[in-house]
């Protein structure tokens, strides 16, 4: 169960970057950029553990 719990959180987290990725990427601000690529990297760390 925690094992799905992981990835649950994990794809959570990179829809979350993702989303924030492309609601900015019409006004490219750097800041909120890379927050986003730090979300999806996290995800994607947490999900291959």
């Amino acid at each position: 169960m925690f094992e799905a719990l992981k990835k649950t959180i994990a794809v959570c987290l990179i829809g979350l970057g993702l989303g924030i990725l492309f609601v900015l990427l019409l006004p490219m601000t750097g800041w909120l950029f890379v927050i986003g690529v730090a979300i999806i990297c996290i995800g994607f760390m947490w999900l291959s553990c």
